[in-house]
């Protein structure tokens, strides 16, 4: 497994451990108002602090395992995964932010588009990182 590859699984896996940490607080947050919480500044910058400090945590170990494929550059193969996966991402982005828009149009309800345009900006994060993953196992 090259350190791209497990670099795609370490982000997927801190991808969704911020998203479930957000998300259950978002939901918390909204259990007593009857409606979906405001975005919340101090919770979206713990958020992006989380993922930045777990992200280097988590290069620096995989770097530690294999220090003589961490400081390789990207080979022709890895930028085919990374366009391909990258175009995968946009795809998910685009569709997810225009339902978004879409169910606003009925909901009427801002909060709740802020939280799902960061959901989907979350989620096609992930989606690339799953594509790196799919592709670097097919041998792409």
């Amino acid at each position: 497994m090259s350190f791209h590859e497990k670099s795609a699984w370490v982000m997927g896996l801190i991808m969704v451990a911020g998203m479930a940490f957000y998300f259950r607080t978002v939901a918390a947050m909204s259990e007593g108002l009857d409606a979906v919480a405001p975005p919340v500044l101090p919770l979206v910058i713990v958020y992006v602090v989380v993922i930045v400090v777990l992200s280097i945590i988590g290069h620096i170990l995989i770097a530690f395992s294999k220090p003589s494929e961490a400081d390789g550059a990207m080979d022709e193969r890895d930028k085919l995964v990374a366009a391909r996966a990258g175009n995968i991402a946009g795809l998910v982005l685009g569709v997810g932010l225009i339902s978004a828009l879409g169910i606003y149009l009925f909901t009427y309800d801002g909060n709740q588009l802020f939280h799902a345009a960061f959901g989907v900006l979350m989620i096609s994060q992930l989606a690339e990182y799953a594509a790196r993953i799919v592709y670097y196992r097919a041998g792409v």
